[in-house]
């Protein structure tokens, strides 16, 4: 399917995912050497060279070894993380392994993390949660949730009960589980929730990048995934909601190291990327590579002219919020006093 299947725009240009409503105050003199800087962090026990992941995306078709490997070979050369997509294909049917497992063949140093459905658990319990791991050698296991494409696809499993007693008792399977959203975001009553079931981190997925809903409507030619295409929590909204002391990945239409430095500065640990990066994995893993390198130079860029010198103070820069994420957040509570962010408890 060759579609046009992001978020999209407002009326007025600007972003859905809210990111173009956070200004980063510029620092007109930094005092410091910006090839000094350092965009490395630790990430669930592991060291990143730069706070970026390549989110999951694919697996589970022939067609997708070539991606997976690509991307791999960029994420080990970087020193980054990288997913995969949802790993239940392969638990199904053992010929489609491969496809998965490359991406540990080829980034045998990168912190990997595998990736099934909430609404499979049930099925597969915490025996299939392991077999997932096994099968690329995970550093963490992410559970999607994806029950907006759940109720628009003809097939889909909409039944939702117990989700979260599932996800607490994989949280003590041994693994760092990460819960995420994909595309909808988080709000902060459930992420609470989340965070005292036990998981790891939070990735927010918000709304502003790839639209799920928008996949079944070319899919089925189903009106109703037209109507939900604008569905969710923009991106910029759902990171503060998820400040809930827990690490926490931003994604859900990061465009640039620009967004990835408002991201941080919001409240993310790591951002991750995931449709920009799919047509450059289908071409080779240099151009993957050489994306991904520009946008850590972005970053970098970006902490440089707000004068930080490592991740830890670019949490710490002065931000103002604008525009229809203002609005949101002060209906929330989370922003007092005009642009000034209360940043969560962390």
């Amino acid at each position: 399917m060759n579609k046009d299947v992001e978020a999209g725009l407002r009326w007025d240009g600007r972003r859905v995912s809210g990111l173009d409503d956070i200004l980063i105050l510029h620092n007109a003199m930094p005092e410091l050497d910006m090839s000094h800087i350092d965009v490395s962090c630790e990430f669930l026990g592991k060291h990143l060279k730069a706070p970026v992941l390549i989110s999951s995306m694919t697996g589970g078709h022939p067609s997708t070894f070539e991606i997976n490997k690509n991307l791999a070979i960029a994420a080990q050369n970087l020193g980054i993380g990288i997913g995969v997509g949802s790993q239940r294909a392969a638990l199904e049917d053992p010929s489609l392994v491969s496809t998965y497992s490359v991406v540990r063949e080829m980034a045998p140093d990168a912190f990997v993390y595998g990736n099934l459905g909430a609404a499979q658990l049930g099925k597969y319990g915490v025996d299939g949660v392991l077999k997932a791991v096994e099968m690329i050698d995970a550093d963490a296991m992410a559970i999607h949730l994806n029950f907006l494409q759940e109720a628009i696809q003809p097939e889909g499993d909409t039944d939702a009960r117990g989700v979260l007693k599932r996800i607490e008792e994989i949280c003590s399977c041994g693994i760092p589980i990460i819960v995420k959203e994909t595309g909808c975001g988080i709000k902060r009553e459930e992420a609470i929730r989340i965070r005292d079931a036990g998981a790891s981190a939070i990735d927010v997925a918000g709304f502003g990048g790839t639209s799920w809903a928008g996949v079944e409507w070319f899919r089925s030619e189903n009106d109703t995934g037209k109507v939900f295409w604008e569905w969710g929590i923009p991106t910029a909204v759902s990171i503060v909601e998820c400040g809930v002391g827990i690490p926490l990945i931003a994604s859900g239409g990061i465009r640039s190291g620009i967004d990835c430095a408002k991201c941080i500065a919001l409240g993310a640990d790591v951002c991750a990327l995931a449709l920009p990066l799919l047509k450059r994995g289908f071409e080779s893993a240099e151009s993957a590579e050489n994306y991904l390198r520009e946008i850590i130079d972005q970053l970098r860029i970006s902490m440089f002219l707000t004068g930080s010198m490592n991740i830890k103070e670019l949490k710490k820069v002065d931000i103002l919020i604008t525009g229809p994420t203002r609005e949101m957040l002060e209906e929330r509570g989370h922003i007092t006093g005009g642009f000034v962010k209360r940043r969560a408890e962390r």
